[in-house]
């Protein structure tokens, strides 16, 4: 069953896991290049779901350029076994890099994923499924997409960690 999200304007609150799960998959879907992911563990419920893994596999399948970008805020929770975004991400090393965020970046709770630099679904609290989904609002996704890109250039892995960062 498809969740498509049901926007009235281009911010929506969400609740819960369905609504939140939905806002990631209509980013993916809606990402041409790009999708940046600050996560604190790979999130199974979201990110090893098939609502978010069909649309990624068609980015970088279709698209040579497009190149997904993830940091893991808290590696040591990631689960190795049986992760199919994990598998993906082995399978891909051209377009998925994952990295582990620095320990001077870690005390950041949030979680978010960023579409090109027009979408972004975020939560303030990864503990929690409360957010909100912005399509429209470019001031707010680059502000996000800048402290992406700050904690990216701070957390560098080995290459022969490549998608495998989680290694810690």
């Amino acid at each position: 069953m498809e969740h498509r999200l049901d926007l009235t304007g281009t911010r929506s609150i969400l609740s819960n896991l369905e609504e939140y799960r939905a806002a990631v998959a209509e980013i993916a879907t809606r990402a041409n290049r790009t999708l940046a992911i600050y996560t604190t563990d790979l999130e199974p419920l979201i990110y090893d779901h098939d609502l978010f893994l069909e649309p990624v596999k068609r980015l970088v399948l279709a698209r040579s350029h497009a190149r997904l970008r993830v940091l893991i805020s808290n590696p040591g929770r990631v689960s190795r076994e049986g992760n199919r975004f994990m598998m993906m991400a082995r399978r891909l090393t051209s377009y998925i890099d994952l990295r582990n965020v620095a320990p001077e970046y870690r005390s950041n709770p949030c979680s978010f994923i960023v579409a090109d630099d027009k979408a972004i679904a975020f939560r303030q609290q990864a503990a929690t499924w409360e957010g909100i989904v912005e399509f429209n609002d470019v001031a707010v996704v680059k502000r996000h997409l800048a402290y992406f890109d700050e904690v990216w250039a701070g957390s560098l892995v080995q290459p022969e960690m490549r998608a495998t960062a989680v290694d810690c």
